[in-house]
């Protein structure tokens, strides 16, 4: 059945140009990005008008697309500038932006006519009436609502107009509001999660209170730490990609532009693989499973489940004991350079290691374990230890590697976790 399918779009956060260099080498097809106004992500470094040249001309000399997003729910002083901002995206050559808002949508077609229009899941599409809506109006593609089920998607791609792409999220952290749309971080912390700036209340511990007594506080659970109540698990669809493809997804989306580069690394070769696999072996992507459900977990997550593709996903949805990360590996360097004379590769150190610690290069392509036998700094000094974020590195490696291939190394105590 698979051979018939067209093939999905990787699509890949940027959260910065690291980031946006990151996912290309990893493999995906498209990045999405921020700039410094308009998107959902106002925590995320993002970027500023000339990194955002750089970035779309980096991977656009690699064949990868660049999606800026432009998702906010516009309130009148959002407008200011705006316009320009518009013509610029669409002067930079990105391949398109991402929009939720009507007047935003309807200042994008005057300003910028050149630049394609994505539906962002904010707009929450549930059915196929309205994706031709938006199809009508001149839209390219929408990000269908991450509260459909694959039976849902099915509706909708067999009822959309010729021309319209449909954009399914398969990894990441879910928002326990509809479509993202929450009240909650403005009205706790004063910060609009609809125009950038969520604060993540929803991953906060509560307690319960009694109004004739106050000062008391009962948990809601067992946790010293409170309840997460609100708390979602992450996103995983790895293991189920022959059903998205099934249901007529044209691109697969990972959340993640405020993680690190280590997680974009770590999900977008994973699903690069598995999706490469999926078209090309079925048969060998069904017995892997396991292997790229480990792969992805090895990147810092919440405990995953399915969202609501299969239904609506109940109590097994959340998290409800615990918000913290589960992280089974260290993030510890990231080539810079390597010199095929002497075999060394120049690093740049993100966690502590040492000589003597068993380390994996992950690269593109696979990667490789060595033992770290001997290790300089920058200056070539011989050195025990890597103690200080950033320092600059010399190490000798077992194969070649490239720029931005990445260093890690298994925790002490995963297999507790």
């Amino acid at each position: 059945m698979l051979n018939s399918v067209k093939k999905p779009e990787l699509l890949a956060p940027g959260g910065d140009m690291e980031k946006l260099k990151t996912a290309v080498h990893f493999g995906a097809d498209a990045v999405y990005v921020g700039g410094q106004r308009y998107g959902l992500r106002a925590g995320a470094k993002n970027f500023g008008g000339d990194e955002l040249a750089a970035g779309v001309r980096y991977a656009h000399e690699r064949g990868v697309k660049v999606y800026v997003t432009v998702n906010i729910f516009a309130h009148e002083e959002d407008f200011d500038g705006l316009a320009a901002y518009l013509k610029i995206l669409e002067t930079l050559g990105a391949d398109g932006i991402l929009i939720s808002d009507p007047g935003v949508f309807a200042l994008a077609k005057e300003a910028a006519p050149g630049l394609p229009l994505h539906i962002s899941t904010q707009a929450n599409t549930t059915n196929a009436r309205s994706a031709a809506f938006w199809r009508e109006l001149g839209a390219r593609r929408v990000v269908l609502a991450r509260e459909l089920s694959l039976s849902e998607i099915s509706t909708v791609s067999a009822g959309r107009p010729s021309g319209l792409e449909l954009e399914v999220f398969v990894h990441g952290a879910m928002c326990m509001a509809y479509s993202g749309r929450c009240l909650l971080s403005h009205v706790l912390t004063g910060r609009d999660a609809n125009r950038g700036e969520c604060a993540q209340p929803c991953r906060w511990n509560y307690h319960l209170s009694e109004a004739g007594r106050p000062g008391e506080y009962y948990p809601i659970g067992q946790d010293e730490r409170g309840s997460y109540i609100l708390n979602s698990r992450d996103l995983c669809m790895i293991e189920h990609l022959p059903e998205l493809l099934s249901a007529g997804a044209d691109a697969l989306k990972i959340e993640g532009r405020m993680k690190s580069s280590y997680y974009v690394a770590v999900t977008t070769r994973a699903y690069r693989r598995a999706l490469d696999d999926c078209l090309a072996d079925p048969a060998g992507y069904a017995a892997r499973l396991r292997e790229y459900a480990a792969e992805a977990a090895k990147a810092s997550h919440r405990r995953f489940s399915t969202g609501f593709y299969f239904g609506k996903p109940g109590p097994e949805g959340q998290d409800t004991d615990t918000a913290q990360y589960i992280r089974r590996h260290d993030f510890l360097a990231v080539v810079e350079g390597y010199d095929p004379n002497t075999g060394i590769a120049l690093l740049e150190q993100r966690n502590k290691f040492a000589v003597g610690d068993e380390v994996e290069f992950m690269t593109p392509e696979g990667g490789f374990f060595q033992t770290i036998v001997e290790l300089w700094d920058g200056e070539g000094n011989a050195i025990t230890a890597a103690p200080h974020p950033q320092m600059k590195l010399r190490v000798k490696t077992a194969q070649p590697v490239r720029p931005l291939d990445v260093v890690r190394k298994e925790r002490a105590d995963a297999a507790l976790l």
